[in-house]
Parts: structure tokens; sequence; C-alpha cells
């Protein structure tokens, strides 16, 4: 069996390299998060789009060691809506989007279009909205121990 490779150029200059299969995986994974910035009126921060797309794609759960050597569970593109649904982020952050947790501890990106942030922040998922988002990382890549 022959395995043809697809070049996608992307933003910035960056080239990736993948197989029929990943691109069709990718693709998939695009239509749906455009679907959700148009339904949810949100826009992904670039990076943390390209980490879902490239990295977390289908894996569920997909789990790291923060930067405080906590464990997170970072959801894939098809369990953040109803994540964030069941913990009603979307009424008492609305310009936030619930990633993943640790426990109590929700881990979210702003995501208010035309504001672009890849801050990635922290905050009690019982204290929604009495209580200030704390930055944790300054981008989606930053947020895993090294």
């Amino acid at each position: 069996m022959v395995t043809r490779t697809v070049v996608i150029i992307k933003k910035y200059g960056i080239i990736s390299f993948y197989n029929e299969e990943e691109f069709m995986m990718n693709a998939k994974i695009i239509q749906q998060l455009q679907t959700i910035e148009l339904q949810f009126h949100i826009q992904f921060p670039t990076l943390y789009k390209q980490f879902l797309v490239e990295i977390i794609q289908d894996q569920e759960p997909y789990e790291i060691i923060d930067i405080n050597q906590n464990y997170v569970s970072l959801y894939s593109y098809s369990d953040l809506m109803e994540r964030n649904e069941t913990y009603q982020i979307q009424e008492y952050e609305p310009d936030y989007l619930l990633i993943g947790q640790d426990g109590d501890q929700g881990y979210f990106i702003y995501v208010k279009p035309n504001h672009l942030s890849e801050v990635i922040y922290i905050n009690d998922l019982g204290a929604l909205g009495s209580l200030e988002m704390q930055p944790i990382a300054p981008t989606i890549n930053d947020l895993a121990m090294p």
C-alpha cells in the first residue's frame, strides 16, 4: 500500500507533513472547530487551535502535568462544548472557554472574537464569576512541564 504525503502550508510559514489519513482527520477537526466558533460566537486562539488539531486530535482524555505539577485532563474538540455547557461557563464567564480540568480547577482560554489571546487561565469551577481568572501559562504550549 502506498501512503501519499500531503503538505500543508500554515500561517507564519510553518509547514506540516501529513499522510492522507492524518490529513482527513485534521480536516474533520478543523471543520468541527469552525462550526463551534460560528455556533457559539467565539474565536479560538491560533496556537490552541493548532494544539487541538495536531496534538490532542480525538484522544480522550489527553493528560499533561502542568507547570505547577498538577495532572490536567485537556478536552478534545468533541468534548469542549459539552463540558462548557455542563459547567455553564458561558453564563458566568462568557469570554472564556473551559479547555480542561484538574478536579475542581478549570483551565480556560480567552475566546472573545477579534481579541485573541493565547494565555491559559485557571479558576475554581465552583467560584466562576466571583473570582478573577488567574493566568497560569502564556500559551497552551507552555502549560505542560518541560
